[in-house]
């Protein structure tokens, strides 16, 4: 059963007093670690999530919308054409660069944008892909998001301009409907459609990152770790698995994260503060800072 409470927010780095802040901090100061992060930590770099309080509402696009013909693709691209070049100004904030300091054994993320690998966050499997990649569908091949937002901008010039004011959602997606003028370039190898390298709502995660992680948090239970979420509500399985399979092994498990979660019923210690708050502590507490 986990320990719930709500512990206020305390300044950046600094130690919780008691309660079950203090508790998590002294559990996870001299343990092994395998950290899991959602979009909650990036929220403080300016990239909404999609469950949070003020959390937009958004109903992001599913692979099999995605394929299913022109009309879909074309929405997508048209409002990440806006999206990405906002998303890709972001910065890592204080949580990011905790977690690349706590020297953990592995850090899974949930996350697509990138900032673990700006904050120098290594190991790191990136459970759902990377926004910066593109994949074709025919050729499997990768190019960058960067080569193809020049594309883009090219083929449909004053694009994004024409909507400055349009609300950022998660994911570099923004709210646009009115996108029949738009123009999808192809890939430039063999003319096939091309589609952000990211897991879509409907995809299933390569089973090789599924198997790394897994192997990672069962491992804790021979060296006495402790399983860290941070900045995730665990909604979906694709992270609430390793929680899961953390308690089967009875390893303890630490959520940190603004509201409820999906996983505090198998938590050892719940934590409700901020990822850029509490992280920099276990940071100093573990004299990595």
């Amino acid at each position: 059963m986990s320990e719930q409470a709500v512990h206020p927010q305390t300044a950046p780095g600094a130690a919780p007093a008691a309660g079950p802040a203090a508790a998590a901090l002294e559990l996870c100061t001299d343990r092994p670690l395998v950290v899991l992060t959602g979009a909650g930590l990036s929220t403080d770099s300016g990239i909404p999530d999609y469950r949070g309080p003020n959390a937009p509402v958004a109903r992001p696009m599913t692979y099999q919308e995605f394929v299913s013909g022109p009309g879909p693709r074309q929405r997508y691209w048209a409002r990440s054409a806006i999206g990405w070049g906002r998303m890709r100004g972001a910065h890592p904030n204080p949580g990011h660069r905790a977690v690349a300091a706590l020297g953990a054994d592995l850090v899974i993320t949930q996350n697509v944008d990138g900032l673990h690998e700006a904050a120098g966050t290594e190991p790191l499997v990136a459970l759902h892909g990377r926004i910066a990649d593109v994949v074709c569908l025919e050729c499997r091949r990768i190019t960058s998001r960067s080569a193809l937002q020049r594309r883009l901008e090219e083929v449909n010039p004053g694009w994004a301009d024409r909507h400055r004011e349009v609300e950022v959602r998660p994911d570099g997606d923004v709210a646009i409907d009115d996108v029949a003028d738009f123009v999808v370039p192809a890939c430039e190898a063999c003319g096939g459609v091309l589609k952000p390298d990211v897991v879509f709502f409907g995809e299933n995660v390569p089973k090789d990152r599924v198997a790394r992680c897994y192997a990672a948090v069962e491992a804790l239970a021979d060296t006495g770790g402790v399983l860290l979420t941070a900045g995730t509500s665990l909604t979906v399985m694709s992270g609430l698995r390793f929680v899961r399979r953390a308690r089967q092994r009875e390893i303890p498990v630490v959520i940190l994260n603004r509201g409820e979660t999906r996983g505090d019923p198998l938590a050892t210690h719940k934590v409700d503060d901020g990822t850029s708050t509490w992280l920099p502590a276990l940071v100093a507490a573990r004299g990595r800072g």
